[in-house]
């Protein structure tokens, strides 16, 4: 029956999951912030480190679309909370290592399926099935905390390691993920119908996806294989594998090191990669409203318009001094971040229907770190073979302003209304 509270239970989950994201973030953010105290601490050179965080990127998002079908196969909760585990063991181990080998064994590998086992699969999950009105905003807003995550962790963890040392990076992350682990047990939970209730906005003759009798892993590669004869489908991977490559892959894992390279302070560029957080909460919460209002192909060929035209201004601005320019990029880019999302899990959703498009949405995020994985690394070697990143940024939004032409060629036999069944 309808729910006749004033607060919808689908926003406490939403709350939880933003908390829980946010939390998420912070342990995603930290690579970015080892990079430079790893190599005066050891001696390792920029590819060496950026090998283990380009395979944390990668098994973040190869995981995503196995988590999404474990979620549906054996409970959000239960998926979550093992998630947080794993990364507090990977987070705890990494404080032991002496070799760049065990850095990727352990920041790479444990926290990297860890981390990929909650992400955005888990905020597409609670929006779908809490939400049939303002699933669009929901999104955004669950988006959102991961750029929430990084400005609150972000400088503090710089400055953490700062004054205590890389290896405080890796306790405070295993700590706080303990910490998680029994506030999603008490306060997540799975879904409407558990406590008698329809998903916010539904129709009293709302029904449920029909879920699939099949296991997780079978799911997803069924899924996977049914979903590649639709080439929507690969132009949504190709658009979100190059949203990868062109931020959290690029900017998410070499701002910090490349201002650095320019004589400005790791705190301070920190702080600057947090304030591009502080503007993606605006921008995707933004993007998740117009989602509910608009062509979500026509925000799409904005979203990546825009954040090439800012990558290709980068290399021109200068690190070293607080220019007003820089201030520019940041909030520009900051507000393009990952404003792409409401609407590709939108259109996931059209692939092989609603019951199918979370599953969709986790390989479609799987391309996402894909190309964060080959930008987390090759930018590193563009760096070593070239002395800076120049050319690295040039050739993401390259990529970027071609990505803005396919997008719009999604779904182009269906109409808008269509598109947000």
């Amino acid at each position: 029956m309808p729910n006749k509270s004033k607060v919808h239970p689908a926003w406490i989950a939403a709350i939880v999951t933003f908390f829980t994201l946010v939390a998420t973030a912070g342990f995603r953010s930290a690579p970015s912030v080892l990079i430079v105290p790893l190599e005066d601490a050891f001696g390792w050179n920029r590819e060496q480190i950026s090998l283990a965080i380009s395979v944390n990127v990668l098994l973040f998002g190869l995981t995503a679309p196995f988590a999404a079908a474990l979620m549906d196969r054996f409970t959000v909760r239960k998926v979550v909370m093992s998630a947080l585990t794993t990364v507090s063991i990977g987070a705890f181990l990494t404080t032991q290592i002496h070799a760049p080998w065990q850095l990727v064994a352990t920041w790479g590998v444990i926290v990297g399926i860890g981390t990929g086992s909650m992400a955005l699969v888990f905020a597409a999950t609670v929006a779908n099935r809490w939400f049939v009105k303002r699933r669009g905003l929901v999104i955004g807003g669950l988006t959102a905390a991961s750029a929430t995550g990084q400005l609150i962790f972000l400088p503090g963890l710089t400055r953490l390691s700062e004054l205590h040392g890389w290896k405080s990076i890796g306790l405070t992350i295993g700590a706080a993920s303990l910490v998680m682990v029994p506030m999603i047990y008490l306060f997540l939970r799975e879904k409407p119908a558990d406590i008698g209730l329809l998903p916010y906005g539904a129709p009293d003759d709302w029904q449920p996806p029909v879920k699939s009798g099949m296991n997780a892993a079978k799911l997803a590669l069924v899924t996977l294989k049914e979903a590649s004869a639709h080439k929507d489908f690969w132009y949504l991977t190709g658009s979100f594998f190059v949203c990868g490559l062109s931020t959290s892959g690029l900017i998410g894992t070499h701002f910090i090191p490349a201002a650095h390279d320019h004589g400005m302070g790791q705190v301070v560029a920190a702080s600057l990669l947090a304030l591009v957080g502080v503007f993606d909460v605006i921008g995707t919460l933004f993007s998740g409203w117009l989602t509910d209002k608009y062509d979500p192909r026509k925000l799409l060929f904005f979203y990546y318009g825009l954040r090439g035209l800012s990558l290709f201004l980068l290399p021109s601005i200068l690190f070293s001094t607080m220019h007003p320019s820089t201030l520019v990029f940041i909030i520009f880019y900051g507000l393009d971040w990952v404003a792409t999302v409401p609407p590709t899990v939108l259109l996931c959703r059209t692939i092989l229907g609603p019951d199918r498009g979370t599953v969709i949405y986790g390989w479609v995020f799987a391309a996402h770190q894909i190309g964060g994985s080959i930008a987390a690394f090759g930018a590193a070697v563009v760096r070593v073979k070239f002395g800076d990143y120049a050319a690295a940024f040039y050739i993401s939004g390259a990529l970027c302003l071609i990505t803005s032409y396919f997008v719009l060629q999604i779904a182009k036999d269906k109409d808008v209304a269509s598109l947000k069944l």
